[in-house]
């Protein structure tokens, strides 16, 4: 039996369509139609789904063997979590799935930031992952997140905090804001949009400009289109920007890097762990938002 195939027959399971196994497994919708047809003629010749206008479906054949399907995925991600981490050599490829403040922050990184770059032959590849990527599925190899899991078998460390502040664009007086939509800001997950659309409603503000992403916030307000909540260590670092308050206590964002222990006992993925741990520590007082001596806050909202 092919392994593959089964992985076919679970993303199918999962996503309840050939497309969105397809689109999981990074596979053509020909392709998955392709190894589902191999792994049924493996069997009975019948088929394990029953296809239905809203999708795919386990039928009973199909249920009685998910189990046994999922038992199985369980111990080839073992295998290969162990083989990936078998290698003593530093060079490859470490995903790491974040959210865009730490991902910008590691990007900027790459270039300095540490006493000790991080080794040549290593590239990284930063993910931004909704929902967070399964890293027993090997969907990434670690992820930065705001909470630690509670359960499963990580190697977990914390790694530092995020000030976050009021920023406009230097001599700008402007009171309209830029804000993120309306569905984030109507949202329990997203607490810088709820952050600013309660000063807006609280002050009667102008809301000048919605947008969804963070690198959108940051050529607005660098535009002078209004006033907005960024990381400090991209308003700080600014030339055209000016803060206007403190770090806001509410919208502290701490990361904590989470990796499977099997993978990290690769070369490479040790090799990342100890470059994280040295730029957070080395950029502790530029990513919390600490104003040196001589850099002055503009006046407060």
């Amino acid at each position: 039996m092919d392994w593959g195939d089964v992985r076919v027959f679970l993303a199918i399971a999962r996503q309840g369509s050939m497309r969105g196994a397809g689109r999981a497994l990074g596979l053509s919708q020909p392709t998955i139609a392709r190894r589902l047809a191999a792994f049924e003629a493996g069997f009975t010749g019948q088929p394990l789904f029953d296809r239905l206008p809203d999708g795919l479906h386990l039928n009973a054949v199909g249920d009685q063997l998910l189990a046994a399907a999922e038992d199985a995925e369980r111990a080839m991600l073992t295998f290969e979590r162990r083989r990936a981490a078998a290698s003593p050599m530093l060079s490859g490829t470490v995903r790491i799935a974040t959210g865009e403040c730490a991902a910008g922050f590691l990007a900027r990184c790459q270039s300095g930031g540490t006493t000790t770059p991080l080794p040549s032959g290593i590239t990284l590849e930063l993910l931004q992952s909704l929902p967070p990527a399964n890293l027993t599925r090997r969907e990434a190899d670690m992820s930065l997140r705001h909470q630690p899991p509670e359960s499963g078998d990580y190697y977990v460390a914390k790694l530092g905090t995020f000030g976050v502040a009021v920023y406009r664009r230097r001599g700008n007086d402007t009171d309209a804001w830029v804000a993120y939509t309306e569905e984030q800001s109507q949202g329990q997950s997203h607490e810088p949009a709820r952050w600013v659309q309660r000063q807006v409603e609280d002050t009667k503000g102008v809301v000048a400009l919605r947008a969804s992403s963070m690198l959108m916030h940051v050529e607005a307000i660098r535009a002078g289109a209004g006033r907005g909540v960024l990381p400090c260590y991209i308003g700080d670092g600014h030339p055209l920007l000016e803060r206007l308050t403190a770090p806001i206590p509410d919208l502290a964002a701490t990361y904590w890097m989470i990796v499977h222990r099997d993978i990290r006992r690769s070369a490479c993925v040790r090799a990342v762990i100890d470059w994280m741990r040295r730029v957070f520590a080395e950029q502790r007082d530029v990513i919390a938002g600490v104003v040196s001596a001589g850099k002055r806050q503009g006046p407060s909202i």
